[in-house]
């Protein structure tokens, strides 16, 4: 059996960063990088705007690794099948297994599938080769039609549109991007959409595919030469099912403490979109967060941790509080967000005309009287606007009082 010092699972924005902050916490003993994709790490927003619309070519998309991780081994196009946390191995698809001293889980989400045969060709946009796989359906004229109004459809009509496609969003939600934005804004958004062409049919589930069409819940059809699937994501964690008898909750994500440990052992920590961790800025509940930010964020906090861990000693850190935030590009528009405005109870208009089609808006997200989140929609005004409320969303409650 081969020892890897620490093993990271994962081999996107989490493990890159991960094993960053691992050498910026002191850790100099191995480090090995654990990947399914053959890819080095990259960035992955591109992919539903710059590298589908075909702007931006995909090896670009690679991202800069600092010199610190010079040494870190990559091993690519190798899944983990399964892992004992008690034992501390690894066991790869191939059957090898590896011993590790430190476990980082940074295994991220995959795309949800609908549960659906037949139809038009079905795409999802999670990977580079996603993404080429889609550009090449978006011609004009081509009827594409997205299923699910969070970011990743969001942002893929409004990319296809502007390639000259028909486009039809379908979503059970109210309005798109419901459970970032809320009503107010997501409205906003919707109409902005559809005065450059894209068509929406909310409140609507796809019941049946079929060859050039889909037909919804209450009977209709919807034309489709191209479907593309955005109904959420499944945190990759099946790898983690062997440890599930020592107390391991994966039914959201790995279950961490406070400090992003799982199961409370001092040797595993999980960092990004799979992490399931509570936030003293929003309550005892633990969440997930799939923003761009929390790779890097969690990395950080845990990265010290597990540094700590192994060597016995107290890592000193407050409970991990981050503000999250997230921006996604539609239609040369910006949506900018900072705090968790899906925690708000109200929501409430601080700037900008929302029955407008055009210019900027800002919506404040509010607990009571405590700001929790905003979110603007425009340029880069309120953009930077949305930026000066960061001092206030800092704030933990505790000291709000």
């Amino acid at each position: 059996m081969a020892s890897t010092g620490i093993a990271v699972v994962g081999a996107s924005l989490g493990g890159l960063r991960a094993a960053e902050q691992l050498r910026a916490a002191g850790w100099e003993g191995a480090i090995t990088v654990y990947g399914d994709e053959p890819h080095l790490p990259y960035n992955r927003p591109p992919l539903t705007k710059e590298v589908l619309a075909g702007e931006v070519p995909p090896p670009t998309t690679e991202l800069r690794r600092r010199p610190s991780v010079e040494d870190v081994e990559w091993r690519l196009g190798q899944a983990v099948g399964s892992a004992d946390l008690g034992a501390r191995t690894l066991t790869l698809a191939d059957g090898s297994v590896h011993v590790y001293e430190g476990l980082v889980a940074a295994t991220g989400v995959r795309p949800r599938r609908l549960p659906l045969t037949g139809g038009s060709p079905r795409h999802v946009v999670r990977t580079l080769e996603d993404s080429a796989g889609l550009r090449g359906e978006l011609r004009t004229g081509t009827r594409v039609l997205v299923i699910g109004s969070g970011f990743i459809g969001c942002e893929v009509a409004a990319t296809a549109r502007k390639a000259g496609c028909e486009v039809t969003v379908v979503a059970p939600e109210s309005e798109p991007m419901l459970l970032a934005l809320g009503e107010g804004l997501g409205r906003v958004l919707r109409r902005r959409h559809e005065v450059r062409g894209v068509r929406f049919r909310m409140g609507c589930l796809v019941s049946q595919l079929a060859d050039g069409y889909v037909v919804l819940d209450d009977g209709s059809e919807c034309a489709a030469d191209v479907v593309v699937e955005a109904v959420g994501s499944v945190p990759n964690v099946e790898w983690l099912r062997a440890s599930e008898g020592v107390g391991l909750d994966l039914s959201d994500g790995i279950l961490c403490d406070e400090h992003l440990r799982i199961g409370g052992l001092a040797h595993a920590v999980a960092v990004g979109d799979a992490a399931r961790f509570p936030n003293p800025r929003y309550g005892p509940a633990a969440r997930r967060v799939e923003h761009w930010s929390i790779p890097s964020d969690t990395a950080k906090h845990a990265a010290r941790v597990l540094v700590a861990g192994l060597g016995g000693t107290e890592h000193g850190l407050a409970p991990f509080a981050p503000l999250p935030s997230f921006w996604s590009d539609q239609f040369g528009m910006r949506v900018q967000s900072f705090g968790q405005p899906g925690v708000g109870e109200r929501a409430q208009l601080l700037a900008g005309d929302a029955e407008s089609v055009d210019g900027d808006v800002l919506y404040g997200y509010y607990r009571g009287e405590r700001l929790v989140g905003v979110a603007a929609l425009g340029g880069a005004g309120v953009v930077g606007l949305a930026g000066r409320y960061r001092g206030e969303l800092m704030v933990l409650p505790e000291v709000v009082g």
